[in-house]
């Protein structure tokens, strides 16, 4: 097995490499289509990688990563499961590809929130409208007794 390749984005301009010595690889028999080849082939892959461990990850980028994938997380290992091909090499790809949209997304900071103001003509329509609501509770009233 291969390095994982981590397209360049950013949180990661220069990609990432994933050594293949922190990813496991697990086999197992896929539902769905593959005639009776589907008793004997081991085409479903599951692609795990330990995020706490892993040496493709600087201090920052681990903190990010762990935070964005948190629910998705056991502990701290990542799956990704590949069952849509009937072949293992496809799933194998596909296991792969996953992990490494993953974790391209993950790496990215967050996007900060740069605050915008109201601009001048929805402020009016909105006091407008409080204005009218206003003046349609105001008819319903009982009249006052003078």
């Amino acid at each position: 097995m291969d390095d994982l390749q981590v397209p360049p984005g950013p949180g990661a301009p220069r990609g990432l490499v994933v050594p293949a010595s922190d990813l496991v690889e697990l086999f197992s028999h896929a539902s769905g289509p593959g005639g009776q080849g589907v008793n004997t082939a081991d085409s479903r892959v599951q692609l795990s990688i330990d995020l706490a461990t892993t040496s493709a990850l600087d201090g920052a980028q681990r903190e990010r990563v762990l935070e964005h994938l948190a629910p998705r997380l056991a502990g701290s290992v990542l799956t990704v499961v590949a069952a849509e091909h009937r072949a293992q090499r496809r799933n194998r790809v596909a296991a792969r590809e996953r992990l490494s949209q993953l974790l391209r997304e993950a790496v990215a900071p967050p996007v900060p929130r740069r605050p915008t103001r109201r601009t001048r003509g929805s402020q009016r329509r909105r006091l407008e409208a409080k204005r009218q609501r206003s003046q349609t509770k105001a008819t319903r009233r009982r009249p006052e007794r003078e």
